[in-house]
Parts: structure tokens; sequence; C-alpha cells
């Protein structure tokens, strides 16, 4: 009886908090055709108010929920964090998530269990150092077949004093013609 009771709360309350979030990602949709300062400027005029009414909000949902439960954690683990979650206010340079670094680093993540099976500790350090440049080179720029399939091909010949001219961030394609 008691969920019952409780069901219209719940969806409200897992409704608000996206609405809220929704209305900060409308106002970066803007944000981030501007200048820096033009950024920092728009978000503490418009990000600034929003952020306090969600945090405002989420203190008082978090009065209203019984410990322990996913609701109650969930808020806890936002509110532990809003300094953090919020520090893209104070500098236009942040972005307003970690989205992009997230997306970088899914493949090490992925293949993280597919290297336990890599056969040796040894090969899993090969298999990570390949990663790293492959990531390196995408980074960078180059095309991680093109960039690899020629500094194999330069490395045997390639003189140990010039060995950091095949790093991705110093690396150039040798021109063939």
């Amino acid at each position: 009886m008691r969920d019952e009771h409780h069901a219209p709360y719940r969806a409200t309350l897992a409704q608000q908090a996206p609405i809220y979030i929704g209305q900060l990602y409308e106002i970066e949709r803007v944000a981030k055709t501007l200048s820096v300062d033009a950024r920092a400027r728009m978000r503490t005029e418009k990000s600034k108010p929003l952020l306090d009414a969600l945090h405002q909000w989420m203190l008082l949902q978090r009065q209203r929920v019984s410990d322990g439960g996913a609701t109650a954690k969930a808020l806890d683990y936002s509110l532990r964090r809003w300094v953090a979650l919020t520090r893209f206010v104070e500098d236009g340079r942040l972005p307003i998530d970690n989205n992009w670094i997230e997306n970088q680093i899914r493949p090490v993540a992925i293949g993280r269990n597919n290297w336990l099976f890599a056969g040796s500790l040894r090969a899993g350090q090969r298999a990570a150092a390949v990663m790293s440049l492959i990531q390196s080179a995408k980074l960078n720029g180059h095309d991680p077949y093109a960039y690899l399939k020629d500094v194999l091909e330069r490395l045997p010949t390639q003189k140990n004093s010039r060995i950091d001219e095949l790093l991705p961030h110093h690396w150039t394609p040798l021109t063939t013609g």
C-alpha cells in the first residue's frame, strides 16, 4: 500500500531532475559558440541560478526520501560531489560534462576485459602500448592505420637518436611520389 501511495511522488522526482539538466544543456548549446569569457558570463547569469535551484530542490528531496534506497543514494552521490559537478560555471574553458573523455577511453575500458586473456603480462603490456599509440595518433589528428603502418615500416631503419620523430605528436608521414 505504501508503494502505491508514493508512486506518483517517485515519478515526479524522477522527472524533475532531467528537466533541470535539460535546461542546463540548452544553455550550453548556445554557450559553446561563444568565447571563453562570454561563455563564463552566460553561465554565471543563466546556469548558476538554475544550478542553485537544482541544488535546493535536491536537498529538499533528500529530506523526503528514506535512507538506503536507490533515490537516496543517487541524491547523496550528487550532493557529495556538488562542487565538482558545478565547477564548469566558474571556468568558461571547462565543458559541462566529461562525455568527450569518456568516449576517448571507452575502447580501453572495453578492451580491458579482453586483455585479461592476452597470454602473459608482457603481451598485455604490449597491447597497452599499441592502444596508447593508436589513441595518441587519433588525438593528434592522424589515421591510426596509416600512422602504425608508416611507423612499423620506418622503425627498423630509424636511428635511435631520432626515434622521437615517430611519436604521434612529432610524426609526419613520408611523402611518396
